[in-house]
């Protein structure tokens, strides 16, 4: 079976009338088991869907996975007001596709961002949350993390073919993935990039999103270890990368001194962000499934 014979394309509307994508896996709804909560993967801030295709080829057999894209990437439209590129407004957005999809109850996947909301979901309401995947993401996030990230978010970036970005991303991300092959790197390059009408190789969102990110607060809400405290009675699988310079290990001492239950892993060479398909992410996310379903 092809990847593209996993999963339909779907759209919902936001509480301000933008149009929003998401991926439904498996295609065929009256495949998704019907006992168990959908997953609801979430991506990071200059992501798309397309990061958790990995995860959905594994899973689909076994599980429903949503897959939405945040207003202004991927195939959802772009925002008018770039100041609603924030992570409140991204859960209002993730609260209408629940919504119309009559989701109850559901199990969190959040990477970097998607962590984020996934704390911010469960401070409105912990009960919806069958279980709960933090992807190096926490309470506190380190300001070397944020600053590395704001010298590239919003750059606007285009190159000539997919082994030139594929270059870019490894002169920038190196770091964080020591040991990628070539092939990673194009893998990745195809996940976060899209061909332009002028046929060069440009980054799938608006720039626009840089704009919040760049102010004082723009990263996260401010305190989040009350929403973070929200998990506390959810089954939680956090991970760290080993080398992140966003999730410290202070932060991850003290996140499971909060949440004892939590299974913590590291993940080994690499930073931010793990790609979930590593052995040790997979492991860890089939540890967690178990535990609901």
């Amino acid at each position: 079976m092809t990847e593209e014979l996993l999963w339909v394309d779907r759209t919902w509307q936001s509480p301000d009338g933008l149009t929003l994508h998401f991926r439904d896996y498996p295609a065929d709804p009256a495949a998704a088991p019907a006992d168990r909560p959908p997953l609801l993967c979430m991506h990071g801030l200059t992501r798309n869907a397309r990061d958790f295709a990995p995860l959905a080829q594994r899973l689909v057999g076994e599980w429903r996975l949503i897959v939405p894209e945040m207003r202004g990437r991927g195939e959802s439209e772009y925002a008018k007001d770039y100041m609603t590129y924030n992570p409140l407004t991204y859960v209002a957005d993730v609260e209408a596709l629940l919504a119309q999809e009559g989701v109850s109850r559901f199990v969190a996947v959040g990477t970097s961002l998607g962590g984020l909301m996934t704390m911010l979901l469960a401070a409105k309401d912990q009960s919806r949350l069958a279980g709960a995947v933090l992807n190096d993401i926490g309470p506190d996030i380190d300001a070397e993390g944020i600053e590395r990230i704001r010298q590239y978010v919003g750059q606007g970036r285009s190159y000539p073919s997919w082994m030139h970005a594929a270059r870019a991303l490894q002169e920038v991300h190196g770091g964080a993935h020591p040991k990628f092959e070539i092939e990673q790197w194009l893998e990745m390059a195809k996940r976060g990039m899209v061909l332009q009408p002028n046929g060069r190789i440009g980054f799938d969102y608006d720039m626009n999103i840089a704009e919040p990110f760049q102010q004082d607060d723009g990263a996260a809400p401010p305190d989040l270890w009350p929403a973070y405290d929200a998990l506390r009675n959810v089954p939680l699988l956090v991970l760290r990368g080993e080398l992140s310079d966003l999730l410290t290990i202070d932060t991850l001492a003290e996140m499971q001194r909060r949440h004892p239950d939590a299974e913590v892993v590291t993940v080994p060479d690499v930073g931010h962000a793990p790609t979930l398909d590593e052995p040790a992410s997979r492991a860890a996310i089939d540890r967690l499934l178990a535990r609901i379903g």
